[in-house]
């Protein structure tokens, strides 16, 4: 038997490439939560990223009249996509599209035809109506269907009818989308207060109202930021 003993370079290399995958490992967990914490900053509730509320003016939110006003003469029993203009600390106009989730679908049916579970009291003459146009599935805008009977979500084909309420009328949604109360000012639509019921996001009212809670304190908030 030798007294030395011999170098296995086998071991030698498992040795090796055991601490260099552990060291990567490290550094790839380090790095991938600098990286989550880059792409997730510390969110800000800005004039333009809360929601619709009292005082808002509905304006159309593409074409050529994209950032306008929208007149009760603009709408019709197609929808009409839409942002709410609010107003920053010091009384700018703010449109609030710097969160998505504010995209509004307004339509004006004939007199008589707005039922079901639709707020007729939150509705312009039992006529015009708004709701959020994101799916409370998975947050797809969704368009009016394609054969005129309300609306069809593209992304996971979720169906709701804005006569009714826009309650789901079929595929995964499990809410219907949120009625927003408006009132005529003149020829414009003002909001007159926030949705009716949770949006997209927001699966129960508690967790609504805590976010409406958050909203409140930050409209107190001086700024320009949008």
């Amino acid at each position: 038997m030798t007294r030395y003993k011999s170098n296995d370079p086998e071991l030698t290399r498992r040795k090796f490439v055991n601490i260099a995958m552990g060291t990567t490992a490290t550094v790839g967990v380090v790095s991938l939560l600098s990286t989550l914490g880059s792409v997730n900053p510390v969110f800000k509730l800005t004039p333009g990223k809360m929601p619709p509320m009292e005082g808002d003016i509905l304006v159309h939110a593409e074409g050529d009249k994209a950032g306008q006003p929208i007149a009760l003469a603009d709408l019709g029993e197609t929808l009409t996509p839409a942002w709410p203009m609010g107003q920053d600390a010091d009384g700018n106009p703010v449109i609030r599209k710097a969160e998505p989730n504010n995209l509004l679908a307004v339509y004006a049916f004939p007199s008589g035809q707005l039922g079901g579970e639709t707020k007729l009291e939150a509705t312009i003459d039992g006529s015009v109506v708004a709701y959020s146009d994101i799916c409370t599935h998975a947050g797809c805008p969704v368009p009016d269907a394609k054969d005129g009977n309300g609306m069809f979500c593209p992304c996971h084909s979720g169906q709701y009818a804005p006569k009714e309420g826009a309650i789901v009328k079929g595929g995964p949604p499990q809410h219907k989308l949120a009625q927003l109360p408006i009132k005529a000012d003149g020829d414009k639509i003002v909001v007159t207060d926030f949705f009716l019921s949770p949006p997209f996001g927001y699966t129960t009212e508690e967790a609504w109202e805590a976010y409406l809670d958050k909203v409140r304190d930050a409209a107190k908030l001086k700024g320009k930021d949008t």
